[in-house]
């Protein structure tokens, strides 16, 4: 039986796309489990001037869907109070700590506090330094910070911000959220490797050829250009996302599935991952662009025509490269890496290719033309896996044909899994940091990701490009041809050969 969590959130950044999008629908979620009962209230602030009754008529608006019931979601909306408030004004934080403690008392929360930045990151220092000159932090329960990206800029802005909110919270009450860590098949890269003898002896530089990643998006940047102007594809995707991703892969199987072993072979293989010179980074990494195209008989504006992008900006919406990583289970493998706006098709996968056999006894040639095994790891927007291997072709004859063996999630599943943040809050409720960046690896990303970053700046004068929903740069496809190899992926072709899409 599920015993309901007993908490009072905070949410600064209350009114804000993300909250209404992912944390009042995760909170429900949680309500209609059980793992949130009657013993729970949500503070919302913000500098609007909303009402309670305002604000749950907003909460309400989003479980609309997701509701049973209008008494469901009337008694939910219940718990949520609204403060208005000023970040930067000590005062304020007077009156949320007195609503606080009346709610506090009359849900009977135990004094447990989660407190959740929504909200602009210049302003995570200033807030947790009131939390505790304030006395909001008061040390009777347990009291949790939730921290949206991107944490920092560079090395030197993440080691300064980290600093300032050590002073309030201690490192194992941070919770630094990357929602990519509570979809269900990322969380399911260490079962395919640890739970299957199959793969894990075989997880290694003897048998493994190259391993790719890629998050891929068909959509542009939206609403998110003045955003985008100040990071770009590396520091929003790659910085995050795609190391942490590449750390599960790389990490060596822990002694135990605890989160402190965990996080220890994470940051072991991140430190492994070779920090390059501003001439390797030039190498091994491509930005892009993309530019006005068409697809599908629909014309896409180029990045330069987005709303608050600068006419002339040389920020990059796609990045790709390779990540080498020295020591003795990968010496010699390459990750390469991939991410941008607007490419022909969304989809986050892994491909991990494994090397050929050496001889193709198959042929009548000497040289070794079996395509080879390729495990690919489907994490959006279907779910699942694929292995390909190599099998006789129906008839006469005795000619070899890839064939796959897969498997995705059916919809219903995917309609009743849980989301990304439903997970994540439910974890951070129970304490649990496995999922979270824990700030060696957040360091240790940014040490990486600054090298690429500074050598772009300096040296990149003219920006490639590629045409809107493409899959990137003709320079990225170079990245790998250098080495022999290509992406594994690539949609482009489904959709010329149906007319769908000009190269």
């Amino acid at each position: 039986m599920i015993e309901a969590k007993k908490a009072l959130f905070t949410i600064f950044g209350a009114t804000g796309d993300l909250a209404k999008r992912k944390l009042y629908p995760s909170l429900f979620r949680l309500y209609k489990k059980g793992e949130l009962g009657e013993n729970f209230a949500v503070i919302g602030t913000a500098r609007r001037p909303w009402t309670d009754d305002f604000y749950r008529e907003v909460v309400r608006d989003t479980i609309a869907d997701l509701q049973d019931s209008d008494a469901q979601a009337e008694k939910f909306a219940s718990h949520f109070f609204y403060q208005s408030h000023d970040v930067q004004d000590a005062e304020h934080y007077v009156t949320l700590k007195q609503l606080g403690d009346r709610l506090t008392k009359e849900f009977h929360t135990e004094c447990n506090q989660i407190f959740y930045l929504a909200m602009a990151p210049q302003f995570f220092g200033t807030i947790v330094k009131h939390l505790k000159t304030e006395h909001i932090l008061t040390g009777k329960g347990f009291e949790r910070l939730i921290i949206e990206k991107p944490f920092g800029s560079d090395y030197a802005s993440a080691a300064k911000l980290n600093k300032e909110i050590g002073q309030s919270f201690p490192e194992e009450d941070i919770f630094r959220i990357d929602h990519y860590l509570g979809k269900e098949m990322i969380q399911n890269v260490a079962a395919v490797r640890f739970a299957n003898h199959i793969f894990e002896s075989i997880w290694n530089n003897k048998y493994i050829d190259n391993v790719q990643i890629t998050f891929a998006e068909f959509i542009g940047v939206e609403d998110r250009g003045g955003y985008y102007e100040t990071s770009g594809a590396l520091k929003d995707m790659v910085q995050n996302h795609i190391l942490q991703v590449l750390s599960l892969l790389a990490m060596e199987p822990p002694t135990h599935f605890t989160e402190n072993e965990i996080r220890a072979e994470k940051v072991k293989a991140l430190n492994a991952v070779r920090k390059y010179t501003e001439q390797e980074a030039l190498e091994n990494f491509v930005p892009g662009q993309y530019v006005a195209g068409d697809f599908d008989g629909e014309h896409y504006v180029g990045y330069r025509e987005e709303p608050n992008v600068a006419p002339d900006s040389k920020i990059e919406t796609y990045a790709a490269g390779k990540f080498m990583i020295d020591n003795f289970r990968w010496a010699g493998v390459p990750f390469y890496v991939r991410t941008g706006k607007r490419l022909t098709e969304k989809g986050t996968r892994i491909n991990i290719v494994f090397k050929q056999t050496p001889i193709d006894m198959f042929s009548s040639g000497t040289d070794n033309t079996l395509p080879p095994n390729i495990l690919t790891i489907y994490i959006q927007p279907t779910e699942g896996f694929s292995l390909s291997l190599n099998g006789k072709e129906a008839g006469q004859g005795f000619d070899i044909e890839p064939i796959k063996l897969e498997y995705r999630h059916d919809a219903e599943f995917l309609g009743n899994s849980p989301e990304a943040y439903e997970k994540l809050l439910l974890d951070a409720l129970n304490g649990e940091r496995t999922n979270f960046s824990h700030w060696d690896e957040v360091a240790r990303s940014w040490e990486l990701i600054d090298v690429i970053r500074n050598a772009w700046d300096k040296n990149i004068k003219d920006i490639p490009t590629y045409p809107a929903r493409t899959m990137g740069p003709t320079e990225a496809n170079v990245l790998l041809e250098r080495d022999g190899r290509e992406w594994v992926w690539d949609p482009s072709y489904w959709y010329i050969e149906r007319g769908k899409l000009k190269l």
